[in-house]
């Protein structure tokens, strides 16, 4: 379709494209395939840099992105001042559905880890698209309710007690989508501090470090500078922990 080609054409040669594009994200699972055909013309497509700001927390949340190729990280600012990292988004993920549901800001900001590209649409976009072709409206009602049923699991999951199981699942996760292979696993090539981490499995900071203590002492993590080396290399016993 000519949006991809359009992307493609913003990327350049050098740029490996998430192959999936509005028509096969999660939220528009089902949506008929010909009503995407009038609408390539009005996505927006950017090309950021790493340490580039795709949206800011606080500013005006009017249009979501799917991530073409790169990373994004989420990020939100405390009240005491302080920034805390809450995920890590890869290519094929979306960013901003909040904007579909309701009027106003974005909750956190999102910042590119590496070059990234994004393909937008804009709310009144979507507005239109259901005007004229009520059976999105319906399919995305059933796809939200569907996430709002996985995320509830989710929340449940996070009451696993070994959290040290759940910290190398999730440190592995982030290493597959942001990280580098190397033998015998993975290198995360950006620092994430206790804190951080802490919110991507969703356990304090103290916990966080001895869980930590505890994959070093097994072998199954190392740092090297602000390097993080994740090993695949598992024990026997282990039983993986999926998010």
């Amino acid at each position: 379709m000519s949006h991809l080609c359009l992307c493609s054409q913003l990327a350049g040669p050098e740029v490996v494209l998430n192959p999936g594009c509005f028509g096969q994200a999660w939220l528009f699972e089902g949506v008929p395939q010909e009503s995407w055909d009038d609408l390539s013309r009005n996505f927006v497509r950017r090309r950021l840099a790493a340490g580039e700001d795709l949206f800011r927390q606080g500013s005006r949340a009017d249009s979501m992105h799917l991530i073409k190729a790169g990373s994004v990280k989420l990020w939100k600012i405390t009240e005491e001042g302080r920034m805390l990292t809450l995920d890590i988004r890869k290519a094929g993920d979306l960013l901003g559905e909040n904007v579909l549901l309701e009027e106003g800001e974005y909750p956190v900001g999102a910042t590119c880890l590496e070059p990234t590209l994004t393909c937008g649409m804009d709310r009144k976009v979507f507005e239109g698209l259901v005007v004229k072709y009520p059976l999105v409206g319906l399919a995305v009602i059933r796809n939200l309710s569907r996430r709002i049923q996985h995320l509830s699991e989710k929340v449940g999951a996070l009451s696993e007690p070994n959290l040290d199981h759940r910290l190398y699942e999730v440190l592995m996760n982030v290493a597959r989508q942001t990280g580098t292979r190397v033998s015998g696993g993975w290198t995360i090539a950006f620092p994430l501090t206790h804190e951080e981490i802490g919110f991507l499995v969703g356990a304090h900071r103290v916990s966080v470090t001895r869980a930590l203590g505890k994959l070093r002492d097994t072998g199954k993590v190392r740092t090297d500078g602000k390097l993080l080396f994740i090993s695949d290399l598992l024990a026997p016993d282990y039983q993986p922990f999926r998010l």
